[in-house]
């Protein structure tokens, strides 16, 4: 063995150290790049911070509707009950004050249903959408209508 040859132990040691660098050097980079794009960090002196309150929802309940609905095997009863949920208080305070237009356009537009076609998922997702789109709609003399957030079933029975 030549005295400029270095040994296996001494290759292996050199192996290893190179290897460590290595990890060290990514697990270093990493922790820096993610304190520096606003990861998680714990600071000693920091407080937790609450989360802010979700608001509370505002739920406006309807006396139930029944009507009947024409179809091609004869005539059927639907009854459905409805609460809406809308956005803010001015809303709710609109949809109570004109009860009475509200409840004619929901009586309106379940009267035009189909009993077949209302009892599938997919009729009762495009009766929310037409009775969103109807509530929303301005009350004479206010500019604006309601901000409606949901036109939640909470009772459906097809007869």
């Amino acid at each position: 063995m030549a005295k400029n040859e270095p040994s296996a132990f001494a290759k292996l040691i050199k192996s290893i150290l190179a290897i460590v660098l290595i990890v060290v050097a990514s697990v270093g980079t990493t922790l820096f790049l993610y304190d520096k794009i606003g990861g998680n960090t714990v600071d000693a002196e920091a407080t937790p911070e609450k989360p802010a309150p979700l608001p509370t929802p505002i739920f406006t309940p309807l006396e139930p509707f029944t009507v009947t609905l024409r179809g091609d095997t004869g005539n059927r009863i639907l009854y459905v009950a409805i609460t809406i949920r809308v956005a803010d208080e001015d809303s709710r305070r609109m949809i109570v004050n004109y009860m009475p237009e509200v409840r004619d356009r929901i009586l309106r537009k379940l009267s035009e249903q189909k009993p077949d076609y209302v009892q599938t998922a997919e009729g009762r997702t495009a009766l929310v959408q037409a009775l969103t789109k109807d509530l929303e709609a301005p009350y004479l003399p206010q500019p604006r209508g309601p901000l409606i957030n949901g036109v939640l079933f909470t009772a459906f029975v097809i007869q």
